[in-house]
């Protein structure tokens, strides 16, 4: 194995060949952060599936707002293992398979859970994979991610795609999945006034998913105009700033959050009508602003919130993909190759409003 090499002041550009410092044959590329603020890019010989798992050559990694956070230092330590390869939202095509695994897979494009839930304890028996009680294990936070050539996982996360299927859209399904479980928990009906908090990854997501429920109306709120407008072309009927959402507090059926800006919360409560319901899936930070209770209590609403997927929302997800209610790939405006990583954080959160999904293409 040759030794770690650092990816800071690569030539903006695509190399190619060694000029890009691609692999050897059977060699394979991770791009490790080893502590906050630093990553290496280092050459190793190509993953060996073990028993149950399968090898994925990765065809594209979505960069977001957590990656940043792992690459920054300020993930919950308990959320985290350095060193560590990121990469939790990917894409690609099994190139192998382990003992007592179906060799059939192998060529199939497909996309994988991040939750490695150990499938036996009363939250998974019960379907909730996400709140597993057996220990916290995601791909690209405690086990190795797709910020790579190739990964292995447990074949038993796959959820194989459609031989046609967009792999650089597909990409996003991680992320879908989320808003899935958020659908899911939301319970959309036909004929609702809904509202969408949020116009990031998560929020447009949303507008697909919920489009596809008939709704009377779907508001989108967010104050970056850009944003807004892009909404309106995955099916939202109107596009709001927090100041002109103001006016129709009280009115929402369902309201999904998803920016988990620090006053999110709190407003997306006042969106919702007596009785409504809320659904959060933003991650929010510390101090970010309480819901009020005495609201709560007297407009009877019920107030949920999603972390991460369960696998019954990377069903929903896939299906919702390979029928074409949801397309993700509008939603990426830059792609990188791995040595060019410095850059593609970077744009991560750097609040241009150009900016959508960033993506690695190893």
């Amino acid at each position: 194995m040759s030794g770690p090499r650092t990816t800071d002041g690569a030539a903006p550009r695509r190399a190619t060949g060694a000029e890009a410092g691609l692999p050897p044959a059977g060699a394979s590329r991770s791009l490790v952060v080893p502590r906050p603020g630093a990553h290496l890019l280092v050459h190793g010989e190509v993953p060996v599936p073990g028993p149950g798992e399968v090898l994925i050559r990765v065809a594209a990694a979505g960069i977001c707002g957590s990656d940043r956070e792992v690459y920054d230092g300020h993930r919950d330590a308990a959320y985290v293992r350095y060193p560590l390869v990121p990469g939790h939202e990917w894409s690609g095509t099994v190139e192998a398979v382990g003992a007592g695994v179906a060799a059939g897979l192998v060529g199939r494009r497909t996309v994988a859970e991040g939750f490695r839930a150990c499938g036996v304890c009363e939250r998974c028996r019960s379907g909730e994979t996400s709140l597993c009680t057996g220990g916290y294990a995601e791909t690209g936070f405690t086990e190795p991610g797709a910020f790579a050539d190739h990964l292995t996982v447990p074949a038993r996360l796959l959820h194989p795609l459609p031989d046609d299927a967009d792999l650089r859209a597909a990409a996003l399904l991680e992320p879908a999945a989320v808003i899935a479980a958020a659908v899911r928990a939301g319970r959309p009906r036909p004929g609702e006034r809904v509202a969408v908090v949020g116009a990031g990854t998560l929020g447009l997501l949303t507008v697909q998913l919920l489009a596809a429920s008939n709704p009377a109306e779907l508001v989108v709120v967010d104050p970056r105009a850009a944003r807004g407008e892009q909404a309106l072309t995955f099916g939202a009927s109107a596009s709001l700033v927090p100041d002109e959402a103001a006016a129709l507090h009280g009115r929402f059926d369902l309201v999904v959050e998803t920016a988990g800006a620090p006053p999110t919360a709190a407003s997306s409560c006042l969106l919702a009508r007596r009785g409504g319901r809320v659904v959060l899936t933003g991650m929010f930070t510390p101090g970010a602003t309480g819901i009020d209770p005495a609201h709560l209590s007297l407009s009877q609403l019920e107030v949920r919130s999603v972390f991460g997927a369960p696998s019954s929302a990377w069903s929903d997800a896939v299906r919702a993909f390979g029928l074409g209610l949801l397309d993700p790939a509008p939603l990426i405006t830059h792609e990188f190759p791995l040595e060019r990583f410095a850059e593609a954080v970077a744009l991560v959160g750097s609040g241009d409003p150009k900016t959508g999904k960033v993506l690695l293409r190893p």
